[in-house]
């Protein structure tokens, strides 16, 4: 074996966590941040229904597939269309919330990345909630639509009217969509298991349940998508670290001799 000295260098290790209690304050305020600017968003009624019938011609003429294609897949059977129902109501959120679990306690480095990059997001969306008020396909006549939420259940929404705890019109963009893409970007992203493009059903999933429970249109996912695309672009994905590595070529053999090491080509 031919050997040489040189300094030893230092393994790369992984950054730090962010404390903690700040994490946990930013998150909870960002998300009160943006239940109150949705709520700032409501008593558009009109111009919603406006909107809402110019996104559903607008897909037409971009040739894109009927929401109500999807819709009647899940109308053969009750129990699919509860099983919709029920993912719609109740996935979003806890799957957003330990996908950054995991990457605090497994990936600091990118646990940060995807915070800024789902801040981003929430934050561009919530603009376009109060400048663009969009009724969903289910409100719109002209969709031919069926609410499955209010007819099979379970529902997550009152009526309209009487709703105080949400902005039903704030369809575009879907942040359903938008941050299942992120959770499957970024798990992606942080492991190495041959195995993670199978993240990808989760958005693929999300987007066939938001669309055919009669909650968004299509291009309430395109523009979601755009929007990631966006803060991805800006936001870069931090590098890789040693516990991120993965299993590549063979690594060299470092024997320690007082202050530096040898090494040599494994073989």
């Amino acid at each position: 074996m031919n050997a040489r000295t040189e300094p030893e260098e230092a393994e790369p290790v992984q950054p730090a966590r962010p404390p903690i209690v700040r994490e946990l304050l930013l998150v909870a305020g960002l998300f009160l941040v943006y239940k109150v600017g949705r709520q700032l968003a409501t008593g558009h009624t009109a111009e919603a229904f406006r909107n809402a019938a110019d996104v559903w011609h607008a897909e037409r003429r971009l040739h894109l597939p009927g929401e109500g294609a999807v819709q009647s897949l899940l109308l053969h059977g009750d129990v699919l269309v509860r099983v919709a129902n029920t993912y719609y109501a109740t996935v979003h959120f806890p799957a957003t919330l330990a996908f950054l679990v995991w990457l605090y306690l497994r990936r600091p480095a990118h646990y940060v990345w995807a915070r800024r990059v789902l801040a981003a997001v929430t934050a561009a969306a919530l603009v376009l909630h109060l400048t663009f008020p969009l009724a969903p396909p289910r409100m719109l006549a002209a969709a031919g639509l069926t609410d499955t939420a209010r007819v099979y259940g379970p529902s997550v929404y009152g009526p309209p009217q009487t709703d105080q705890l949400s902005n039903q019109f704030a369809a575009m963009p879907s942040l359903h969509f938008g941050w299942a893409l992120m959770v499957a970007v970024g798990l992606i992203v942080a492991t190495r298991s041959r195995w993670r493009w199978l993240w990808l059903l989760h958005p693929l999933v999300t987007l066939l349940v938001i669309v055919g429970t009669a909650n968004h249109y299509w291009l309430d996912a395109i523009v979601a998508g755009a929007l990631l695309g966006a803060a991805l672009a800006v936001i870069h994905v931090p590098a890789r670290t040693a516990a991120t590595a993965g299993r590549g070529g063979p690594r060299p053999l470092r024997a320690k001799t007082g202050d530096h090491v040898l090494v040599g080509a494994g073989r």
